[in-house]
């Protein structure tokens, strides 16, 4: 498998063709994927916001001063309302804000950004990420660069252990996973659990070549990866009433005092 950054995409503003952009500078053949960073699927899309735009409500004061209290920084009740704006859910919040956004996606702070946002507050998650890309995928088409699989990706981190890591929150043109039940393992026992997310491994592989802060490269072509003949699905999001952890963070409160 081959991964290669696409470089030397400018600063993405509001209304920019991503896939006019890649298909510019990269060389994409069919069956390749293409990862796109979230920040510059959203920059496109406008999704900047200032937090002078979030009248707080007495909800966002009540998590702000709480949060406050417990870390022992000041928060501000305005980026508070903004995450209560982009999420369905609110899973934890204290000592920190653990949300589900529209889409689906479990994250920290709705995966509402703050850096690298030039003339802005806030840069917040794509509305519909796999509208995204199943639009960018139909942009590089009409570039004449057919049958490129296309996968949104964000960095979040992860339960247990230290450090972000690529996810998939949007993709086109690629299941979500591949299903390994019911397949032999090397001692001919059969698999009963197993199903590999694809999408999030090759978004990992990509969050390799495109590094962090400001050395960032939003967008990158993964060339000889081979999905297999195991059965597809495009299932990512795991379902409430399948979801233990989420069914016992809804009776979990957070009852530590100051740090």
């Amino acid at each position: 498998m081959q991964l290669e950054p696409v470089t030397d995409l400018p600063e993405i503003r509001p209304g920019d063709d991503l896939a006019a952009l890649v298909a510019d500078r990269a060389t994409l053949e069919p069956g390749d994927v293409l990862t796109v960073a979230s920040t510059v699927v959203s920059k496109a899309e406008g999704r900047t916001a200032n937090l002078a735009e979030y009248p707080v409500s007495g909800r966002a004061r009540e998590l702000a001063d709480r949060i406050g209290a417990v870390t022992g920084e000041e928060k501000d009740p305005r980026f508070a309302q903004a995450v209560l704006e982009e999420s369905t859910e609110l899973l934890i919040e204290c000592p920190f804000m653990l949300t589900e956004t529209h889409f689906g996606h479990i994250c920290v702070n709705a995966g509402i950004d703050r850096s690298n946002v030039p003339g802005h507050d806030l840069l917040l998650l794509p509305r519909r990420p796999t509208e995204s890309a199943e639009r960018i995928r139909a942009g590089l088409e009409e570039h004449g660069l057919e049958d490129v699989a296309v996968i949104v990706t964000d960095t979040c981190g992860r339960p247990f252990r230290h450090g972000q890591r690529g996810v998939a929150i949007g993709w086109a043109g690629i299941a979500a996973s591949r299903d390994w039940r019911g397949e032999p393992d090397r001692d001919g026992r059969e698999l009963g659990v197993t199903v590999q997310s694809v999408v999030d491994e090759l978004a990992a592989a990509a969050n390799l070549v495109t590094g962090e802060g400001a050395d960032g490269v939003p967008a990158v072509a993964i060339r000889d990866w081979e999905f297999g003949d195991l059965p597809e699905s495009d299932e990512l999001f795991r379902p409430v009433e399948d979801d233990l952890i989420r069914q016992a963070l809804r009776q979990w409160a957070f009852e530590g005092g100051e740090h």
